[in-house]
Order: C-alpha cells, then sequence, then structure tokens
C-alpha cells in the first residue's frame, strides 16, 4: 500500500519504507551509515526504526 503523505502520525514515523528514496536518504543520515547499509538493516531485523537502530548499533559499523 502506498504511504499516505497526508497522515504523519507516529507509526509512520516508526517504521522505515525502503520504497521511498526520501526515507533511506533521511533514516540513512539520522543513523549515519550508507543507503546500502540501512537496506541491510532493514532487510535483516525488519522495517522498526529502533530495531534497525539497534542493529546498527551492535554492527559497529
Amino acid at each position: 500500500m502506498a504511504d499516505d503523505k497526508t497522515k504523519t502520525g507516529g507509526q509512520d514515523r516508526s517504521r522505515i519504507s525502503l520504497s521511498e528514496d526520501y526515507e533511506v536518504r533521511d533514516w540513512a543520515a539520522k543513523f549515519g551509515v550508507s543507503a546500502e547499509q540501512l537496506k541491510a538493516a532493514v532487510q535483516a531485523v525488519g522495517n522498526d526504526a529502533k530495531a534497525v537502530e539497534a542493529h546498527l548499533k551492535g554492527s559497529g559499523r
């Protein structure tokens, strides 16, 4: 289902959508990683932002 950009609630901010270029760019910048590293982390642990952040911190970048 497409991302509804008119609804910007809390749940939208807790999930990472790899299908939206701006989300990949913004989340990668937030975590200080490359887009490829972010995509690999999402594939490893799912799209929950907290889980992705914990995975990236634990991976030793």
